[in-house]
């Protein structure tokens, strides 16, 4: 099992056995099945966090299928 889990509706990493649904948006909806990350820490002063579409600071993935 992997040791980190994303959602697939809001891109966010959580390590994997902490919840069953997404600790940002409560979706259940989670994959081990997603390249790549970024941390956000200021969303308001971010480009890429604009693109995202992030309000919050946390780790998110960048590919997920």
């Amino acid at each position: 099992m992997a040791d980190r889990l994303v959602c697939r509706e809001c891109h966010r990493v959580q390590q994997s056995g902490e919840e069953e649904a997404c600790v940002a948006c409560g979706s259940s909806s989670l994959t081990e099945d997603w390249a790549g990350y970024v941390i956000i820490s200021h969303p308001e002063d971010s480009e890429i966090a604009a693109e995202m579409q992030v309000e919050e600071p946390g780790k998110y993935a960048l590919k997920v299928r």
